[in-house]
């Protein structure tokens, strides 16, 4: 079931709560309000269900939004983007620690493309080049060896990213 829920949010309606390196689980609602055994026209709840890390349970957040106005009827849309922001909170207040095998995230069109850095610390200037190839460069020092790189390796940066490197 946690396996279920963490594909939910890497790969389906609940997109938008998706944090890089942390197993998030959760599923989306979406449900009509009913008055006197009717049905309501236009009048819903929308909610999100997580669970942070999926794996491990630390955390369960439940939101509701009553009667969502002027967005789309979709709880992928209204209520996960807030779930995002709830659960950073979350993470930090628990120090919870990312881990390398959370599921990817199927990427959509609006999604921007981020690579992993490598590590290029000891390596020359030409070698450092090539491999930070989807990276900007920006340099400080005249040497031709890199002592230190910012962001660290193993860290994501969107395509064109700037990485800093301090060259001896």
């Amino acid at each position: 079931m946690r396996h279920a829920l963490e594909s939910v949010v890497a790969k389906g309606g609940g997109k938008s709560a998706y944090i890089e390196g942390y197993r998030i689980g959760g599923k989306t609602g979406t449900a009509q309000k009913v008055k006197d055994g009717r049905y309501l026209v236009g009048n819903y709840i929308m909610s999100f269900m997580a669970v942070v890390p999926s794996n491990d349970p630390e955390a369960v957040l439940y939101l509701a939004i009553d009667n969502p106005k002027n967005t789309a009827l979709l709880s992928s849309y209204t209520t996960t983007p807030i779930a995002r922001r709830i659960l950073l909170d979350i993470i930090d207040a628990l120090g919870i620690e990312k881990q390398e095998n959370a599921m990817p995230k199927d990427l959509e069109w609006t999604d921007k493309v981020t690579y992993e850095v490598p590590n290029v610390v000891g390596k020359s200037v030409d070698e450092a080049k090539k491999l930070l190839s989807n990276f900007t460069i920006e340099y400080s020092g005249t040497g031709e060896t890199v002592v230190e790189q910012s962001p660290k390796a193993k860290e994501k940066l969107e395509d064109q990213g700037t990485v800093r490197l301090l060259l001896e």
